[in-house]
């Protein structure tokens, strides 16, 4: 199958007089291997990962008039997933332009779920990102602001311990030449991103995801006031207090007494658990002064990425993925997405 269709080959079939293995010796000169060329493969797993494997048959069916099953363009983008990821270290196309952008180097980390015969598992991912600076925010206006997009993005996942992800995440950093001297590393509150950060890029600057911060204010409160406007009164006091003075704004808007007694007493009851989540993050809530700089303050980088890459392609009602195949495919849909992917295939065809 090429990339026009199918076509009739014929060729002679023989045995190597070195190792006495058959062969058609013609498959190496044409650059066939298996039923499709490389253009052709290229294609099915293009259309494969980023549709369910079945309407990629559909889809190739429809737009090429190929006959190609679900089962073969399954296969090649798990062959391709893995073979794209040994080449991972040997592709430049990245590295040269982490090296030219201008702006910030970001590290984005987080973990989506993904259904698998074991049960539901965590495939971690991370970002690396470039972005330039935006315009200077305060904490009463940063939620206006357009942060410029990143101009380029290198994607890891794995559903592996968070010990082999930071070893992971270490060498794509190598690879890419980012200096943990010069990177700021955005996060959820979950404890193995930050001994990964601190194991793997000491020195980097940490930055708790100002969202999910927010998120614990909310749940701290909403028990005294319930939802609606009286709680999103006190949170928009809270959220600046929290952006403007990290910490101690959190401890400032907690200390100021509710008029009903009772939501007062609800209030301290969360009290205790909110403050100890937010001093076990205290270095990492330097906002203020991000937002005077015009750096970013928010891990939405990597949300988007499992959102895009994991749940809408990969979460899906009665899918199952084994394991070990996670996380390349997802490295494959970030790849095609990238410079990269011609290098890849410009490869696969040399």
């Amino acid at each position: 199958m090429t990339a026009l269709g199918a076509i009739q080959v014929e060729r002679c079939h023989g045995y190597c007089q070195t190792c006495g293995q058959p062969e058609f010796a013609a498959d190496r000169l044409l650059g066939l291997e298996g039923w499709l060329t490389s253009r052709a493969r290229r294609m099915a797993c293009l259309a494969g990962i980023h549709d369910p494997f079945r309407k990629a048959e559909q889809l190739l069916d429809e737009l090429a008039g190929w006959s190609v099953d679900a089962e073969t363009i399954r296969r090649r983008c798990h062959e391709t997933a893995s073979d794209a990821r040994r080449q991972r270290p040997q592709r430049e196309a990245l590295p040269q332009e982490f090296a030219a952008a201008a702006g910030e180097r970001e590290l984005h980390i987080d973990a989506g779920k993904v259904n698998t015969p074991d049960g539901w598992r965590d495939v971690k991912v991370a970002v690396f990102a470039s972005r330039e600076r935006g315009e200077p925010a305060t904490a009463v206006d940063y939620e206006q602001r357009e942060l410029p997009t990143p101009t380029v993005r290198a994607v890891v996942a794995e559903v592996e311990e968070a010990q082999a992800f930071g070893q992971r995440c270490q060498a794509e950093g190598q690879r890419l030449g980012v200096s943990a001297a010069t990177l700021s590393i955005l996060g959820d509150g979950a404890e193995w991103i930050w001994n990964l950060a601190g194991e793997r890029f000491a020195g980097a600057a940490q930055v708790l995801d100002v969202y999910h911060g927010v998120e614990h204010l909310a749940a701290a409160a909403r028990p005294a006031l319930g939802e609606g406007p009286a709680l999103n009164h006190w949170l928009d006091e809270a959220r600046s207090r929290l952006v403007g003075d990290g910490y101690w704004g959190v401890c400032e808007v907690l200390a100021q007494p509710l008029a009903d007694a009772e939501q007062q007493r609800q209030l301290e009851a969360g009290m205790a658990a909110v403050l100890n989540y937010f001093c076990g993050h205290r270095e990492r809530l330097g906002y203020a002064v991000r937002l005077r700089r015009g750096q970013a303050i928010g891990s939405g980088v990597v949300e988007g990425t499992i959102k895009q890459r994991v749940n809408m392609r990969i979460k899906r009602v009665g899918a199952r993925w084994l394991a070990e195949q996670v996380g390349p495919f997802v490295e494959l849909v970030a790849l095609a997405d990238s410079s990269e992917w011609n290098e890849y295939w410009a490869m696969i065809a040399a």
